[in-house]
């Protein structure tokens, strides 16, 4: 009788173990997942735009995206995307202050356990750094 409340026990954990929930990327695929800016002018707000195919079988819920600062704001389709349909998830980001950054998105799609994440990345130069910068960029094109 142990041996048996044993081997049941076994079975239930290694079920447990290996028992794993639906991936975000079961149901949707990204064209990318990670964007850098490279060097942007500090106050002038960027964007960018993930672009996103419904790969399941069914409609494809996207319940939040959040990100993690309020320097990023992301926005999300509201309505379900239809099957083998595209659509995009908007990245902002309001490049406040200067220095690199790295900020990620939370993409919570119905069904599935985990998020999935998007990162933006770049970095934020003030007016002089930019100005530099961009005069560099200009004597290395030629202009």
């Amino acid at each position: 009788m142990k041996s048996l409340a044993l081997t049941l026990f076994a079975v239930v954990l290694s079920a447990s173990i290996f028992a794993q929930g639906k991936k975000a990327d079961e149901f949707a695929k990204f064209s990318e997942q990670k964007f850098n800016f490279g060097k942007i002018k500090q106050g002038v707000p960027v964007n960018h735009v993930f672009e996103f195919t419904n790969i399941s079988d069914q409609p494809l819920v996207i319940e939040s995206a959040t990100a993690s600062c309020g320097c990023t704001t992301p926005t999300w389709p509201q309505q379900p995307t239809a099957k083998g349909k595209s659509n995009k998830i908007t990245a902002g980001f309001n490049a406040a202050s200067a220095g690199p950054f790295e900020k990620t998105i939370f993409v919570k799609v119905a069904g599935a356990d985990q998020p999935l994440e998007l990162r933006i990345s770049g970095e934020v130069l003030n007016a002089e750094q930019y100005a530099k910068f961009e005069s560099e960029k200009d004597k290395k094109s030629g202009k």
